[in-house]
């Protein structure tokens, strides 16, 4: 099917009006028959059936809907601000993005451009302005690599129960060869990491997303009982700076800002107070805890 008989077919007249008018574009009946070789009649019944499509898939033909204006002689299509991310929602977003510094420029670049196509034509032109001279200062970090395909690799073993190998090159640039059950993805200062249960301890080990190269499955499947479930939410209170380790509580003295206290380490209660000081407990994976609490100075006290 050559170029001109690929416009006259009616599925991809459907799917590029669509297109059109979801970036916020104004078609004109005449522009559209002359572009796609047909009459403006067979326009005017594809734009009914858009209708259609959106009153089926939307229920009210207030949320969204193509409508007609007759002093530009167009149509558009309208939908509730909902629908839409805001300006102040997209900006949010994009800042938070910028300041993880998660991604090289390219992936950045893209994930940012792709987020404010979200925000309704009206308002994209402000966030785009709010974003641009950020983005061109950004400093990725320095590994560069690309990381949203490996992510969604990742994620695939995870859900499917894939136990995979893969080569670990550590900070001190000691490599080692794994082999682990993959169960979660997460997210921390900069860096993505991924948490598995090895073959050797029953707590689990966090690795560096970025520092793992020729990652492949094995073949294998594994299976976790239901009482042993990963939990990411518990996990990620337990788990200061991702350090790997048993699980352990400390005891302690606080004569810090509480909130502060509390921000940091999710797990830590206030067990009495004498003044100033807090006797508090808190329970984390490893030693990152007590490592964090050490470089606190004279604000905490470790007692048990």
């Amino acid at each position: 099917m050559d170029l001109f008989e690929y416009s006259t077919n009616k599925g991809f007249r459907l799917l590029n009006m669509y297109e059109r008018l979801s970036k916020g574009e104004e078609l004109r009946k005449a522009d559209l028959a002359n572009e796609f070789g047909v009459s403006e009649k067979t326009i005017q019944r594809d734009i009914d059936e858009l209708r259609m499509y959106f009153a089926d898939a939307h229920y009210d033909e207030f949320e969204t809907a193509i409508k007609y204006s007759r002093a530009r002689d167009s149509y558009y299509l309208v939908r509730l601000e909902r629908e839409w991310l805001t300006n102040t929602e997209a900006l949010a977003i994009c800042k938070i993005l910028l300041e993880s510094r998660a991604f090289n420029k390219e992936e950045m670049t893209s994930l940012l451009q792709k987020i404010t196509m979200q925000i309704s034509p009206a308002d994209k032109a402000i966030a785009d302005s709010l974003i641009r001279s950020e983005l061109f200062n950004y400093i990725p970090l320095q590994h560069g690599k690309d990381l949203l395909d490996l992510i969604w690799q990742l994620s695939d073993y995870i859900i499917n129960h894939r136990v995979i190998e893969f080569s670990y090159t550590r900070q001190d640039g000691k490599k080692s060869k794994r082999k682990v059950k993959p169960v979660s993805i997460m997210f921390n200062e900069f860096y993505f990491y991924l948490i598995v249960f090895g073959f050797e301890v029953d707590y689990p080990i966090v690795f560096r997303i970025d520092r793992m190269e020729k990652i492949k499955t094995t073949g294998e499947k594994f299976e976790i009982p239901y009482k042993d479930r990963f939990s990411d939410g518990e996990f990620r209170q337990r788990v200061l700076f991702m350090y790997s380790g048993e699980l352990k509580r400390v005891k302690f003295e606080y004569s810090g800002v509480l909130e502060a206290m509390l921000d940091k380490v999710p797990t830590a209660k206030v067990i009495s107070q004498k003044g100033k000081t807090y006797t508090m407990t808190a329970e984390a994976y490893g030693d990152g805890l007590k490592m964090w609490l050490n470089s606190q100075g004279e604000k905490v006290k470790i007692i048990d």
